[in-house]
């Protein structure tokens, strides 16, 4: 559902904030702005070629623009798009970097757009990176007087990275600047690294279009998806032009246009404090948004707050509604207080119309689904032992094998071991021999995969046995879409659908826990949600589902805001402490994971700082005070 409109505006003429300095959209997911971009992408291509010219092309690679390329496919096989009259400059490559290396942005692009269309392999233009040293000058000035001799680009497509880089664009770089070599900042490596196994795999320079060459473009767009963006966008869109932040320069520019998903604009003015900018209607979810924002801007508990408080904050309106801070502080305090329970699957023999999940039936079904092999004792750890503890049929299904992170190392030790005891195992020789003169861009062998995912298995056993979790209730789905053997993953498809479809047809659960992360560095949390809601959607006429409540966890990377949290499972100290053992069962995954993200502290100190912030959040408004506070927000089908 779109949120705003895409039609482009003059400048001075769009802004529903004075705060924002670009037009900017914003979307509740990425999936139709990126079918709407396709759409002026291929309108474009269409108007150049009924005149009979060529339409330049800038593209980006990353996540971002992957569905616009997809849509672009479909259109061409479907529509009969064609890309005949087409040329098209990418803005960066990784260098040194050969080009049928998987992490090259030459076989991104050929694997996303370039195999699948007519397009012409001349028209085709890449920084190569594998130009030498000595040449490489000559190459980015040639590189750039081809696209002025085509009269620049007529489209450019951008996303965004954390530093605030369009192309490889670091923090520095001039606004005249133009196709160069570049040294790659630290953050970007870092965010690269699960593509490349590990950040000592990045390599620490790159060819880019310069911000000039960008700046040239007759009409950009630039899309931002998940929560992990919010920040760097906010301080694009909103703040001041710096070459500290290379992105701000696109404020300057006469024809721009930023799309972003919900989490990416997050905080936005118009997002976070929406009361700032203009009136407001101010529902239940508005309200307790407001005044969670409010307490933490004075430091103060929300019982504590007057009137002059939200008088003097851009909130006399919702003071006026609702008639004094006194009558607003108590409505909202208790709506908070209501969200939290030792009780995940409700507390049998209760009142439970304000508690958070319902009294009956006493013992509930349930299904725990985890992306990866972990994921369950790292988000919702103690919640497990509790639902356990309190006598639920609890079922766990591990949507993935989680094998790509498993380590070569950890597998060698395992086959070594293997091999000691059995000395005529060639299965265990022909996977040391595999690691041990494996290329860094090798796919692993099937056996070696399937030796990553049993390592995976065992840990995930351990750590529910230690809860006390029946192996029985311990479900491995190993969805299809996750078999690549590499970080690219395929695309969901109604196998998956069918196997979770399986697994709740099964079980027929009252309760369903799923991963709501949708900043998982890789995608696959996102993959895995989609595949449950799929599943939903085919099963939600059946009686069982109309029983069945879903409730969302957030992965490693982000909690829920608070004002967002519809349940709230407190943790002594004690129940901390075997969150944090079931966890250490993960042993593979405890020193030096693989996909880290931007956060260099392992995967259950994470989780504990988290969970103790949640508690400390709860505290700060002034409710109870506790150790640490699991969090999740409801789904409603």
């Amino acid at each position: 559902m779109i949120l705003d409109t895409i039609k482009f505006k003059e400048p001075g003429t769009f802004e529903d904030t004075r705060f924002e300095k670009v037009h900017t959209i914003i979307f509740q997911e990425s999936k139709e702005p990126s079918v709407l971009v396709a759409n002026e992408i291929a309108s474009l291509i269409r108007a150049k070629e009924a005149k009979n010219e060529v339409c330049v092309l800038g593209l980006a690679t990353g996540s971002s623009p992957i569905g616009v390329y997809q849509e672009l496919v479909r259109q061409h096989k479907e529509e009969g798009l064609s890309f005949l009259n087409v040329v098209t400059f990418n803005l960066d490559e990784y260098y040194p970097m050969e080009r049928s290396n998987l992490q090259s942005y030459h076989y991104f692009m050929h694997d996303h757009l370039f195999n699948h269309v007519d397009i012409l392999p001349e028209n085709i233009n890449i920084p190569d990176g594998t130009i030498s040293t000595e040449n490489l000058k000559v190459y980015c000035i040639d590189y750039e007087n081809k696209i002025k001799a085509l009269g620049g680009l007529d489209f450019q497509l951008l996303g965004i990275g954390r530093t605030g880089h369009i192309g490889f664009n670091e923090p520095g770089s001039h606004l005249n600047s133009r196709t160069r070599s570049i040294t790659l900042d630290h953050i970007t490596r870092v965010d690269a690294a699960p593509d490349f196994l590990g950040i000592d795999n990045v390599p620490r320079k790159a060819i880019t279009m310069g911000i000039g060459t960008v700046m040239d473009a007759k009409r950009i767009v630039l899309l931002g998806w998940g929560n992990n963006k919010a920040g760097i966008l906010q301080e694009t869109i909103e703040g001041s032009i710096s070459s500290e932040v290379p992105a701000t320069y696109l404020q300057e520019h006469t024809n721009t246009t930023f799309i972003l998903d919900e989490g990416a604009s997050s905080e936005l003015t118009r997002v976070k404090t929406p009361w700032i900018v203009s009136t407001c209607g101010w529902d239940d979810k508005l309200k307790l948004k407001a005044v969670v924002w409010l307490s933490g801007l004075l430091g103060k508990s929300i019982l504590k707050l007057t009137d002059s408080d939200y008088n003097n904050n851009g909130m006399a309106e919702l003071l006026n509604q609702e008639g004094s801070a006194y009558d607003l502080n108590i409505k909202m305090f208790n709506k908070l207080q209501h969200t939290i329970t030792g009780w995940p699957g409700g507390k049998p023999n209760s009142d439970d119309s304000r508690r958070p999940e319902r009294a009956i039936p006493e013992k509930k079904r349930v299904i725990i689904f985890s992306p990866h092999p972990d994921d369950d004792v790292i988000s919702m750890g103690g919640t497990f032992d509790r639902l356990i503890a309190q006598g639920h049929d609890v079922h766990v299904a591990y949507q993935t094998s989680g094998n790509i992170a498993v380590s070569d190392e950890e597998a060698l030790k395992f086959s070594e071991i293997t091999l000691s005891l059995c000395k005529d195992c060639e299965v265990s020789d022909q996977i040391i021999n595999f690691i041990n003169s494996k290329n860094d861009d090798e796919i692993d062998l099937d056996i070696l995969r399937k030796l990553k995912g049993d390592i995976r298995r065992s840990e995930s056993k351990a750590a529910t046995r230690y809860l006390g979790l029946s192996d029985e209730n311990v479900h491995f789905l190993d969805l299809p879409f996750y078999e690549t053997g590499t970080v690219k993953k395929n695309s969901l498809n109604q196998k998956d659908i069918d196997i979770m479809v399986a697994l709740i047809n099964e079980v027929k659960p009252h309760q369903i826990y799923a991963a709501g992360d949708l900043s998982d560095p890789h995608g696959t949390h996102k993959t895995c949600l989609d595949a449950l809601f799929g599943a939903i959607d085919e099963l939600k006429k059946e009686d069982y589902m109309n029983d069945c409540w879903v409730w969302l966890y957030r992965g490693a990377w982000h909690e829920w805001e608070t004002y967002q949290i519809d349940m709230a499972v407190p943790m002594s100290p004690d129940q901390v402490l075997r969150k944090r053992r079931a966890i250490f069962y993960h042993q593979s995954q405890k020193d030096g994971v693989m996909f880290q993200g931007n956060d260099s502290r392992e995967f259950w100190v994470r989780a504990e700082d988290r969970n103790r912030l949640t508690a400390d959040r709860y505290s700060d408004l002034g409710l109870a005070d506790y150790a640490a506070i699991e969090a999740f927000k409801r789904y409603v089908f």
